[in-house]
């Protein structure tokens, strides 16, 4: 046991002999760093957040866990030298916490997780070794990893107003299925309407017997329509004075202020793709794919990216293919691929156009132009 504890000893003297580049305070915890370099994984929990450092030889050098709030990770921060690049995964925490890297100086690098197998598909997996993988992946390939940039603290704060409403819109969603189908379970049916007005219209309806059980779920779907009104004037108040951008996406039919708005700050830059055409498979309106040699099916779409726009997308082509669709390129050639579709033609139609909306929309916003529906009138004229 002495022998042990003189060996590490000696390995302690060893690393402080080094000329030292930064040192890392972290409570009792003190170590010197040797050289440039350092790549650190953190793998990010609720509460509790692992570190694994490398040094410019990948050799394990310090592991650690400090709390997840910026109180707890921002000393550490500070602490890293400039050179040193930090990794983690996509999450609920890792917007702040790269905000937080990026002000402190090292370089900061955003993994998406289904592009580390390593670690989700692991049958041991703990934190610990969690940190060391992304680590390891980070220093030797970084771009397998999908890195992705966070928006800013202020385009995040913006978003959360259009996620707040739906939110409200799909409890609300929920209530009037839940009041049609208790209705519905005594043999009568209520009339269709919109879900603004549903509240109203359905009072005058509701049997008898089943007033006292669904009248105080009528006066909840009210409430929460009067509180998306809400929702509606302060987004289309932000679009405005925040976002004029959004007037070059309201150009085309189907798309109001929530979907351009929630557009706009779900891609945050522009600039971001090489090609307008990009746009599909970053929101996940491609085919997935899983071809080995001959064999090569056909799959859905992969449904990557952001789940809320891919929506709103869908929800727009399905107007624009809709009875009440303006006469438009983009409808034309959404019915000719729904007429010879097959059996699934109507759905598959919907996604293409969604996803050709999808690009069309980055080519408004890129180039600014006026958006013509029938460029053969135009050419014509």
């Amino acid at each position: 046991m002495k022998q042990d504890n003189k060996a590490k000893q000696n390995r302690g003297n060893q690393i402080s002999a080094e000329a030292p580049q930064g040192t890392f305070d972290l409570g009792r915890r003190r170590w010197r760093v040797q050289r440039e370099g350092l790549t650190v994984g953190l793998d990010v929990g609720d509460k509790i957040s692992h570190y694994c450092v490398l040094d410019e030889e990948a050799e394990v050098v310090q592991r650690g866990k400090l709390k997840t709030t910026p109180a707890g990770l921002q000393p550490w921060m500070e602490a890293l030298p400039a050179s040193t690049r930090v990794v983690l995964e996509t999450g609920t925490h890792s917007s702040w916490i790269s905000r937080l890297i990026e002000q402190a100086g090292p370089e900061t690098l955003v993994a998406q997780p289904r592009k580390i197998p390593q670690i989700y598909a692991c049958k041991r997996k703990n934190d610990r070794r969690d940190a060391e993988k992304l680590a390891r992946t980070g220093r030797l390939d970084p771009n397998s990893m999908g890195p992705i940039r966070h928006r800013s603290a202020e385009q995040q704060a913006d978003l959360a107003v259009i996620q707040a409403r739906d939110a409200l819109v799909r409890a609300r969603t929920q209530l009037i299925n839940t009041v049609r189908g208790l209705v519905k379970s005594t043999g009568e049916r209520l009339r269709g309407c919109s879900a603004r007005s549903f509240a109203r219209q359905a009072e005058e309806q509701i049997p008898q017997r089943l007033r006292a059980a669904l009248l105080p779920l009528l006066s909840q779907i009210a409430a929460l329509s009067e509180q998306i009104e809400r929702y509606d004037v302060h987004v289309e108040q932000l679009a405005q004075r925040k976002y004029p951008e959004t007037e070059l996406l309201r150009q085309v039919s189907g798309v109001g202020p929530v979907t351009s708005l929630a557009f706009v700050l779900t891609v945050a830059d522009r600039w971001r793709f090489r090609h307008s055409r990009d746009v599909g498979p970053f929101l996940g309106l491609v085919p997935g794919q899983d071809e080995s040699g001959e064999s090569s099916p056909q799959l859905g779409i992969s449904k990557a990216g952001n789940g809320y726009l891919r929506r709103l997308l869908i929800g727009s082509a399905n107007y624009i293919l809709g009875p009440f669709g303006p006469d438009c390129e983009l409808r034309r050639w959404g019915m000719k691929l729904s007429e010879r579709g097959g059996k699934n033609g109507r759905q598959r139609a919907k996604v293409a156009v969604a996803r050709r909306l999808a690009v069309l929309l980055h080519k408004l916003w890129v180039s600014g132009e006026v958006y013509e529906p029938l460029p053969e009138k135009r050419a014509a004229a």
